[in-house]
């Protein structure tokens, strides 16, 4: 899919941004590579994103994408930095190579 802009408003900002984490780096990790997991949320599709910012600080989100007058959207949910021990445990995870496909 490609993504055309992202939904932030009143309702989705003040939450991402209590953490610290900035509107600009919410959206280079989006826009980035980041390893991205189902949200088990029961009500919406939502989704996990662990990756970092330009200036290479680690960042956890959940996202939801949207489609919104024919747009491709990313809605931001919540947003935070990630602490030492899930840094550690991402790099570590990052370095381990995968399974030889059967």
């Amino acid at each position: 899919m490609k993504i055309s802009g992202f939904d932030w408003d009143d309702g989705n900002w003040p939450k991402c941004g209590k953490h610290g984490v900035s509107r600009e780096e919410i959206e280079q990790v989006l826009l980035g590579t980041p390893a991205i997991l189902p949200d088990p949320h029961p009500h919406e599709p939502r989704m996990r994103a662990i990756g970092t910012t330009a200036a290479g600080r680690h960042v956890f989100l959940v996202f939801m994408p949207r489609q919104l007058s024919g747009r491709a959207l990313l809605r931001p949910i919540s947003a935070r930095y990630m602490h030492r021990k899930e840094i550690e445990h991402y790099e570590q995870q990052a370095s381990t190579p995968a399974p030889p496909a059967q």
